[in-house]
């Protein structure tokens, strides 16, 4: 099938995240991940891609719209085109009152870096975590990196995007709020823990004053060589399976 001009135009379009956010729609063009997406369960609201790929999609996956490669060039986002373009409905869930206090969470404060967003978002799905909250200046929950880096647990982990320090502030009493800083007690120190929100800042200048003052524990990882400092996401998978050991 070949796409109309209107169509292409407002395909490419999308590339900006302001009309994204206008017509509420993220993209995603990896073949992989959005084979990962669909075996999740994950529906989108549209997919364009070759025969080769529709012919190795899942069962499960939605019918799509058979274009050349020539069009799929023509809407790619990319310097290099894929197989297959996939749009979805950008879905911003609400938090509940209480919701924290079941299960464990992964609060990220500031993490500006789309790969790291989304690796982090792998880590809550491979320790089970219930949710990941993402604070206002994070990277965009819905841009192609954080969602191909994160793969299928884009779709299986579910993500709220809201202001951190409010919501601490309002957690129930005594829920363990554990912030990564230099200065805390060691990580080889913690105890499995049933329900907690574990809260990750940025590399350049860790957590921000607002939700620092919510922290409960401060927690360290113990250095033994020479380096300035840990990345965001090997720092909370360090502290996600100290939460899941024993």
């Amino acid at each position: 099938m070949q796409l109309p001009k209107a169509e292409i135009n407002r395909l490419r379009s999308l590339r900006d995240k302001k009309n994204r956010e206008a017509a509420g729609l993220y993209v995603v063009e990896n073949p992989k991940v959005v084979a990962e997406l669909l075996a999740a369960g994950h529906r989108f609201a549209e997919l364009y891609a070759t025969a080769d790929f529709t012919a190795s999609a899942s069962a499960s996956s939605p019918a799509c719209t058979r274009v050349a490669e020539v069009d799929l060039a023509r809407i790619s986002h990319l310097p290099t085109p894929s197989e297959v373009f996939a749009v979805g409905k950008i879905v911003r869930p609400m938090l509940t009152p209480g919701e924290l206090a079941g299960g464990l969470t992964l609060a990220l404060d500031g993490i500006q870096d789309p790969g790291n967003v989304g690796t982090l978002l792998r880590i809550a799905d491979w320790f089970g975590f219930a949710r990941v909250l993402l604070g206002p200046d994070c990277a965009d929950l819905f841009s192609q990196k954080v969602i191909n880096a994160s793969m299928g647990s884009f779709a299986r982990v579910k993500v709220f995007t809201t202001d951190l320090a409010d919501v601490l502030a309002k957690a129930e009493t005594g829920l363990p709020v554990l912030g990564c800083e230099l200065a805390g007690e060691s990580s080889y120190s913690l105890r499995p823990l049933a329900d907690a929100v574990v809260v990750i800042g940025s590399e350049g200048r860790g957590l921000s004053p607002a939700v620092a003052a919510r922290v409960t524990r401060r927690i360290t990882i113990p250095r033994f060589g020479g380096a300035e400092s840990l990345n965001a996401a090997v720092a909370a998978g360090i502290i996600c399976a100290a939460l899941r050991a024993g």
